[in-house]
Formats: structure tokens, sequence, C-alpha cells
């Protein structure tokens, strides 16, 4: 009886064995995401939204907790802002980078019901980010820009297009 028992098990531990012994080496995160780590960290912004269709414009506050996620390949940040127009809310979001498509990646999803895909680039010290929104039939283009300027700051732009011009929506500056 026993010996029914061992032989399966035995047969079992060395095919499992053998499937581990196989497996390819996990992954190591790239010099593209080692960028990200600049973000890490408590970082608070200020700045101005200005009046449009969506805000009546005013000034804004905002906290982020930003942090890598184990395995190094994404930077996690948990947000709490207050904005004109639309009060106290949270936000989460993921920053990575697409080896498939050699962009940065940010996701992201907040207690208004929004949520944001963009896609972004790095040059020197100047990221660039690039969305687009459909309302109804009307698409809007976003584009937001983070221009390093100390190693615990950077200044931002948000800028949206709805087929002309880039028009600023909102610019500031975080500090860590």
């Amino acid at each position: 009886m026993r010996f029914r028992i061992a032989l399966p098990l035995s047969a079992l531990l060395i095919v499992c064995s053998v499937v581990v012994a196989q497996a390819p080496p996990m992954p190591k995160p790239g010099a593209e995401q080692k960028k990200l780590e600049y973000f890490v960290g408590n970082w608070k912004s200020t700045g101005e939204v200005k009046p449009g269709p969506m805000s009546p414009g005013g000034k804004f506050t905002g906290t982020t907790k930003a942090e890598m996620m184990e395995g190094g390949f994404f930077l996690v940040m948990n947000s709490e802002l207050s904005l004109p127009g639309f009060g106290n809310g949270k936000g989460l979001a993921i920053m990575g980078y697409s080896s498939e498509t050699k962009q940065y990646t940010y996701h992201e999803v907040n207690s208004w019901g929004e949520q944001e895909d963009a896609t972004g680039t790095v040059n020197g010290d100047t990221w660039t980010w690039n969305d687009e929104h459909k309302m109804g039939e009307q698409v809007t283009k976003g584009r937001y820009t983070m221009k390093v300027t100390s190693p615990t700051s950077y200044d931002f732009k948000y800028e949206v297009s709805t087929g002309g011009e880039y028009a600023t929506a909102m610019e500031g500056k975080s500090t860590k």
C-alpha cells in the first residue's frame, strides 16, 4: 500500500523539479524602470486650474505617496486632491514601462469615477505624457509635461486640445 502511494508521489516530485529547473530566470528591472524611482516618496503639489468647461478654475492642492511595487517594475501612487469644481478626492495610479512599445505607461482611477490611461516618454529632465478622452463625439487630447527642477521637485503643466492648438488647463509644482 505504501509503495502505491510513494511511487506516484515520487514521480510527481521528479516532474515538478524538472519543470522548475527549466523555468526561465525571473526578469529584472531595466534602466527605464530605474528612472521611475525618482518619483518614490511623499510629494506635495500646488497649482492652478484654469477656468473651463469642467471647472470654474482656481487653486488646487494634493499629496501623493509613491513607492516601487515589489520587483521594481512599477511605481504605485496613492493621491489625495482638492480641486476646484470637484472638491476632495483620492486617486490610485500605476506607472511602468512597456518594452514592447518602448513607452512609459500610466493608469489611474479616482474617487470621481474617472479613469486615465496615458503613454509617456522622457527626454533628459522632461517627462511628457499623452492621453485621449472621448466625451460623446468630441475627442480631447491631453499632454502632461513634468520638468524635473531638482532631486526633490518638478514643475508640471497639463494641456488639452480638441483638434487645434493646445491650451493650458492646469499647472503647478510638486516637492518632496
